[in-house]
């Protein structure tokens, strides 16, 4: 009895080593301690399946605490070693009711997802990723549910093997306030962001990844970042791809041409001077105060749109920006670019405008029409105003249904703040191309939202849950559709940051994506692509009015 129990001892002892075995095989490598300029960090590894595991490390310093209205300086490091597992705060911002203010002004850090397999990675292409939220709001973690971030890069990291990074800079005032001169010169937010860039550059090799092989991406305010840190002479050498989603330099709300006017309405809030003064005034202010005077109109109607009042935006200002955008396409030749809107990105906009756009019952009057359309067009006049409605009301026949006109006024917004600058952008990327590559889509999965009109597409931002992964990370949240579009868009998106081909890399995508130069072509981005989804000049009657006929009208003002 006593010789069974042994053997049955040694046999399970057995199993329980082949079991162990197979344990410490199934375990993926983990980089550990990571060396980088400024000392010694170490973040958390887990396990995302066999073989397969994933090194995060959240809140690494990319620059010391900042400045107030001062260009980003290098972290000066720290002792012994540094516990990265804890996401950053966002830098001071208002709240979303803009009535109080979250974050704080120590916020210039970055988040980190490495994935390993048996051995630890090298060589990896790296995505350095900007949050959007207008230049007013956000955080390099974005919004959270049950410890469900958006910005994760997990999903991104471990299904196209590339290190994600994701990246705070300074917003509201305190990232954006300008004087239009050398007082407060502005763009300090863009400043963090290249700091984070030449840090990425500098450093990520510690982490497995390949310093030549960086591609920015990011949506709306962060797409128009993407876009900026391209242009800029800053860069030379540090990019080598980049994605814009719904937003570009060129979009009109993208760069303040007047900010003085601004400037001088926060300083009178906060108890300043408005005359030379002004600026020293300001820097002395408490930064809780200046962020609340921070705060946009975002009422919107069809007479004042909301596209118009984004006065917290990048200026030229000599430096970042020594020009306007559309001169400094020169310093792109060598950046491989896909850019893209969503089909109704305009309407997050008309929802407040026009708010009967999304009440079924309620008709939209033809009146918002023209009162938009001369909105949008005041800096040209009445006459810009009528060859716009022409446009834009030449399908609707003598009877226009409800949608009809519901549907062109999310359309209008659409080109005008997301869709044409975005081809403009695009076409210009390749008019001064050398070696870099250039690619267009549109999304066009339908919104999730069940309050929204039956005939609604893609809204602002519907892109991002895609993006990142989340019909993976919550599954009962989404159909199996839904599944199909993430994987396709993770598959383009770090294919794209391989290779500088979408089309070409390690994940399979569901049609190859032609460069725009093959033809005016783009990919229509949805859970049914097939080879149907290429198609030819996007919305070109719309884009040649308002890049050609549009601009030829003689200014007003």
């Amino acid at each position: 009895m006593r010789t069974k129990d042994k053997d049955t001892r040694l046999a399970m002892l057995g199993i329980l080593a082949v079991l162990g075995l197979f344990v410490s095989f199934a375990n993926a490598a983990s980089l550990g301690v990571v060396h980088t300029e400024g000392g010694m960090v170490e973040g958390k590894n887990h396990g995302v399946g066999l073989f397969r595991d994933m090194d995060v490390f959240k809140g690494i310093p990319f620059a010391a605490q900042p400045v107030r209205f001062q260009k980003p300086t290098p972290h000066l490091g720290w002792n012994g070693v540094l516990k990265a597992v804890d996401f950053p705060k966002r830098c001071l911002q208002l709240d979303l009711l803009q009535s109080g203010t979250r974050g704080s002004e120590d916020c210039l850090y970055l988040n980190i997802w490495v994935p390993q397999g048996r051995s630890v990675s090298t060589g990896l292409p790296v995505m350095v990723y900007f949050f959007g939220g207008g230049y007013l709001v956000g955080g390099s973690q974005g919004a959270n549910f049950l410890n469900n971030y958006l910005y994760s890069g997990e999903e991104i990291a471990d299904r196209g093997n590339v290190i994600v990074v994701t990246v705070n800079y300074r917003v509201g005032s305190l990232g954006f306030l300008s004087t239009g001169d050398s007082e407060l010169p502005g763009n300090y937010g863009l400043w963090d962001q290249q700091a984070a860039i030449a840090w990425v550059h500098r450093n990520i090799k510690a982490f497995g990844g390949d310093p030549t092989n960086i591609t920015l991406f990011g949506e709306s305010a962060g797409a128009a970042s993407v876009s900026f840190q391209m242009l800029t002479p800053h860069n030379k050498g540090l990019i080598r791809r980049a994605i814009s989603q719904s937003g570009v330099a060129l979009c009109p709300w993208a760069v303040n041409r007047n900010p003085r006017a601004f400037a001088e309405s926060v300083a009178k809030k906060v108890g300043c001077p408005i005359d030379q003064s002004m600026a020293a005034c300001l820097k002395m202010t408490d930064p809780v105060q200046l962020t609340l005077a921070g705060t946009l109109n975002l009422k919107g109607s069809a007479t004042n749109p909301i596209v118009k009042n984004l006065a917290l935006a990048p200026v030229i200002d000599g430096d970042f920006l020594p020009a306007h955008p559309s001169t400094l396409f020169d310093n792109a030749a060598d950046i491989d670019y896909i850019a893209g809107v969503n089909d109704m990105d305009g309407h997050i906009f008309t929802g407040f405008d026009v708010p009967s756009v999304n009440q079924p019952l309620q008709a939209t009057p033809v009146e918002d029409v023209k009162n938009l359309l001369t909105a949008l067009t005041s800096d040209k006049g009445l006459e810009a105003s009528a060859a716009a409605y022409e446009q834009y009301t030449a399908s609707w026949g003598s009877n226009p249904g409800k949608d009809d006109i519901k549907k062109t006024i999310v359309e209008i917004e659409t080109d005008y703040t997301f869709l044409v600058p975005t081809q403009t952008a695009l076409y210009l990327h390749a008019k001064h191309a050398k070696t870099g590559r250039t690619y267009s889509y549109l999304f066009s999965e339908p919104s999730r939202m069940p309050i929204y009109p039956s005939w609604m597409g893609a809204d602002h931002a519907d892109d991002l849950q895609y993006v990142f992964g989340k019909p993976f990370t919550t599954p009962l949240a989404y159909m199996p559709r839904h599944r199909r579009v993430s994987k396709y868009m993770i598959a383009y998106w770090t294919n794209f940051a391989k290779t500088g081909d979408p089309s070409i890399g390690d994940s399979e995508v569901p049609v190859a994506w032609p460069k725009l130069t093959e033809g005016h072509q783009y990919v229509d981005i949805n859970n049914g692509m097939d080879k149907n989804s290429i198609k030819q000049q996007m919305r070109a009657r719309y884009v040649h009015f308002w890049s050609i006929t549009y601009t030829n009208f003689p200014n007003v003002n």
